[in-house]
């Protein structure tokens, strides 16, 4: 499945079962909530992170969908656009960008 099939679905998911699809701040909290569930999943060390992340995934395409955005364009232009990048790692072992390079 592609991005903008998995964003129709998604959609599609949230009108059949009449789930949020006008309160977009709601929609941002809710999916934290998701995000923190996968973490909390991942950090004890449990089996169903894959299942918690699908959570975090579908509601981020339900998001997309009520914001009218194309994820699949955003992500692959957002791909194009990193992929000439540069990093180095950091003695704080975080990856940043060279300094000549902008965007």
């Amino acid at each position: 499945m592609d991005i903008r099939s998995g964003q129709e679905l998604a959609w599609e998911n949230k009108v059949a079962k009449r789930f949020n699809t006008t309160n977009i701040p709601l929609e941002f909290c809710l999916l934290q909530v998701e995000i923190s569930e996968a973490f909390h999943e991942w950090r004890k060390g449990g089996t169903n992170i894959g299942k918690e992340l699908a959570d975090a995934a579908i509601s981020l395409l339900g998001l997309a969908g009520m914001t009218g955005v194309d994820l699949q364009a955003e992500v692959e232009a957002k791909l194009a656009k990193n992929s000439p990048h540069i990093y180095q790692r950091r003695p704080d072992d975080v990856l940043a960008k060279n300094s000549g390079e902008s965007g």
